[in-house]
């Protein structure tokens, strides 16, 4: 089995992207991330999703249920506005949420069978590396911008209605999780 295979077996959410083409520039950016960070996709199923709390979550989980708290939200908005009131791009949506935290790959190293800082994660926060990665690989200024915006670096900005869905999803992962 692939890389991608490997993360689409670990992230079945990646396929609910119809967009083939975007699907692509995720799967391709979370293999660039991967090899840039010296992880495998097992790993992404064993690493906290955080560092500044101590959590028994893995990464993978994280992504995956602020993912599926995206697609809900967006589901919930088109049954009961019906586009009319607000109209979200669910392709950018997916992407973003799958994406958001995929800089941590970078941000994060293994030592001594603990999890720390990178010497690059200290210099260079996920947000950022995120969006460097997302725009290596050409995906567009909306993914972009719900990766760079999500986390506190995000708040002087104005968000898109897809990044504070994200941004919202991503903290009711973090703020509840006692550690």
């Amino acid at each position: 089995m692939g890389v991608r295979e490997e993360l689409t077996a670990l992230l079945p959410e990646i396929d609910w992207i119809e967009d083939t083409a975007l699907r692509d520039q995720v799967l391709a950016t979370w293999e660039d991330a991967l090899g840039r960070g010296g992880w495998t996709v097992a790993d992404v199923d064993r690493m906290p999703f955080t560092l500044a709390k101590k959590v028994t979550l893995s990464f993978a989980q994280h992504v995956r249920s602020v993912t599926r708290i995206c697609a809900s939200v967006a589901d919930v908005f088109e049954e009961i506005y019906g586009g009319e009131m607000l109209s979200l791009d669910r392709e950018v949506l997916l992407a973003g949420a799958l994406l958001h935290d995929v800089g941590k790959l970078m941000e994060m190293e293994e030592a001594g069978g603990a999890f720390r800082k990178s010497a690059e994660g200290k210099l260079v926060r996920h947000p950022f590396s995120g969006v460097a990665l997302a725009d290596a690989h050409g995906l567009p200024a909306a993914v972009q911008h719900i990766i760079g915006t999500h986390s506190k670096e995000g708040d002087p900005f104005k968000r898109t209605a897809e990044a504070i869905i994200l941004h919202y999803a991503d903290f009711m992962n973090f703020e509840p999780i006692e550690g």
